[in-house]
């Protein structure tokens, strides 16, 4: 992403327009986060500290700004917990309220339309590439659906998603989350049916219902919630996840069992999650400031330390603001070739299809 010119001047008077906005940004944030720390919390949802790198982000974010309690509710909830805790709570300003969520991009303009989404531009607001245009929501970081496969158990490191029908893998193969309520499970049974539909966007949904019909009548599913533990134990040797869950998984595991990552030769599908602010959040000051916080440079760092690619990534890149050790950690950039970006109209006919299915077709009660 390239920042915008708006006009050419001098050295001089560039030199003090910068000065200038940079000191009123400043000034604004710190306006911020004193009305922030007058709230003395942030209620966060569904943010796992291994997913993304989210526990060091919540953790830096504490130290930069002393005062904010930072409530994490419910880690391991899906999109749709997210936007039903919302609605659950318009009326209650305790704990139990989130003032921020993180969901798949579909849920960003239907929890729009719904009204559920508090408008606010960060300051970094034109350097975002996916957002909505009044600024219900941005799309903050992506990666792209994988397998992650404990290679102590499995012998053969399935390449891509044909392969995991393979009498090999009986009882094997998990989702990261249930379809029928989790982006990721849900965006990975549109994975499996580009893959099978041939990049054909309109009949994936039906053709990944289908793979995992497959899948689970030949014994292969796992009808569970796929964790690390449980790749690590083998009660689940696969799991179809993002990218940056597995690599960090990887990392955390070190070796013990040993973990590969593998970006499917075919199906390679891009998923970006959202933020945003409940219209209902009981500490609204301190959503805004979590909200210029992860789209910083050091936010957007903190996403690309978890093996994310941050909203600002290609502008991070070349104003030299990334490490090299930190592009050196990330997969080779040939694994992303041919990554396909789902638009929002793809997607939500993909959700619409998934959840309301899933049961009928497949019939596994993922829990």
């Amino acid at each position: 992403m390239q920042m915008r010119k708006a006009f050419t001047a001098s050295v001089s008077v560039v030199a003090l327009m910068a000065t200038s906005f940079a000191a009123t940004a400043q000034q604004d944030i710190n306006a911020l986060y004193e009305a922030a720390k007058a709230e003395g919390m942030l209620s966060t949802i569904a943010l796992p500290h291994d997913w993304c790198g989210w526990g060091d982000i919540i953790a830096a974010f504490k130290a930069k700004y002393p005062g904010i309690e930072v409530n994490e509710l419910n880690p391991d909830a899906g999109s749709a917990d997210e936007i039903e805790a919302i609605k659950a709570n318009k009326d209650n300003k305790g704990p139990q309220a989130p003032d921020v969520i993180d969901v798949g991009l579909a849920f960003g303009p239907s929890s729009t339309a719904e009204g559920l989404l508090l408008p606010y531009k960060v300051s970094t607001f034109d350097g975002i590439a996916v957002k909505d245009p009044d600024g219900h929501w941005y799309g903050g970081y992506y990666g792209v659906m994988s397998f992650e496969v404990n290679t102590d158990i499995v012998q053969n490191v399935p390449a891509d998603w044909t392969d995991l029908l393979k009498d090999e893998y009986a009882n094997s193969v998990a989702l990261a989350g249930d379809p029928r309520a989790s982006a990721q499970a849900i965006l990975a049974v549109y994975a499996a049916g580009l893959a099978a539909a041939g990049g054909d966007a309109a009949k994936a949904p039906e053709a990944g219902l289908d793979f995992f019909k497959q899948l689970n009548d030949k014994g292969n599913f796992v009808p569970v919630i796929g964790k690390a533990a449980s790749v690590a134990q083998g009660t689940t040797p696969i799991i179809i996840r993002w990218d940056y869950n597995a690599l960090a998984d990887r990392d955390t595991l070190a070796g013990n069992p040993p973990i590969e990552v593998v970006v499917p030769q075919s199906g390679v599908l891009a998923g970006v999650y959202a933020q945003a602010i409940s219209a209902y959040a009981p500490h609204p000051n301190a959503a805004k400031l979590w909200l210029e916080y992860i789209y910083s440079d050091e936010g957007q760092l903190g996403f690309l330390n978890g093996y994310c690619h941050p909203a600002r990534f290609n502008q991070l890149v070349s104003e030299g603001k990334v490490p090299q050790e930190v592009l050196d950690k990330l997969p080779p950039a040939e694994a992303y070739a041919k990554a396909v970006f789902p638009s929002l109209a793809e997607q939500d006919a993909n959700k619409e299809v998934v959840t309301k299915q899933w049961d009928s077709v497949v019939g596994a009660n993922v829990q």
